[in-house]
């Protein structure tokens, strides 16, 4: 059985963009994680899945905090409740880490917000956080949950070696949102645009000028990208 620790839907909602520590099971054990409360009346709840630990990802990373502040921050107009959360064997997360089960982890966080919000979902990540957001949501194991939209920051398509290849998004029918910088060395542009170009509709792709991977320098680009398609898919 799932375990949560520390907050309550209920006690979020009271005290409106509080930051507070949060711990469930999932399917490696126990998983850290952080939750920003929302407005009482946010009608949506969203979560962010941080890049490959493997080089250093947690759920502080400077991208995923600054994307949590898009869907959060009452200056961006939208006040959502977002959840951020170590993958397994990350800070004080169970379990080893294994490269490809972590969409299990993301599968888990998403129970935990249906459990306690009731609102429909928004799912987001960056590196590879937005690869196992996108498989979670739109993979063979895809979630069976109310999620409205996907955003997939600095997607990885070219990595350790390696091509990575998202071939059910072909099937995927969720608006998704792609936002790399267009100097991004795991995710080539010609790359990155064959696997959108085959994903299905609706889907759209921004390329931030001179950004890298990390969006160094361009992290408000990348925020304003996240807040207009937001806004104008499901507001």
């Amino acid at each position: 059985m799932n375990e949560t620790i520390a907050v309550s839907g209920t006690a979020a909602q009271r005290e409106p963009f509080r930051s507070r520590s949060v711990v469930f099971t999932g399917p490696a054990g126990r998983i850290e994680a952080v939750l920003n409360g929302g407005a009482p009346d946010a009608p949506f709840a969203a979560l962010i899945c941080h890049p490959n630990p493997e080089y250093g990802g947690t759920m502080h990373n400077k991208v995923v905090y600054h994307a949590m502040k898009v869907l959060n921050a009452p200056e961006w107009g939208l006040g959502w409740p977002v959840l951020r959360f170590n993958f397994r064997g990350t800070g004080l997360s169970e379990g080893r880490r294994d490269g490809k089960a972590e969409v299990g982890d993301v599968l888990a966080a998403l129970d935990w917000l249906e459990r306690e919000f009731r609102l429909p979902m928004v799912a987001a990540g960056f590196s590879f956080g937005s690869a196992m957001a996108l498989w979670a949501c739109c993979g063979p194991q895809k979630a069976n949950h109310e999620v409205r939209a996907l955003i997939a920051l600095g997607l990885p398509t070219h990595a350790d070696g390696r091509d990575y290849r998202y071939g059910f998004l072909r099937a995927a029918t969720l608006p998704k949102l792609f936002v790399s910088g267009e100097r991004d060395a795991f995710g080539p542009q010609a790359q990155l645009e064959e696997v959108i170009s085959a994903a299905a509709d609706p889907k759209q792709l921004v390329l931030i000028p001179g950004a890298d991977h990390f969006f160094t320098g361009h992290l408000e680009p990348m925020q304003k990208a996240m807040a207009g398609w937001l806004q104008e898919q499901l507001l």
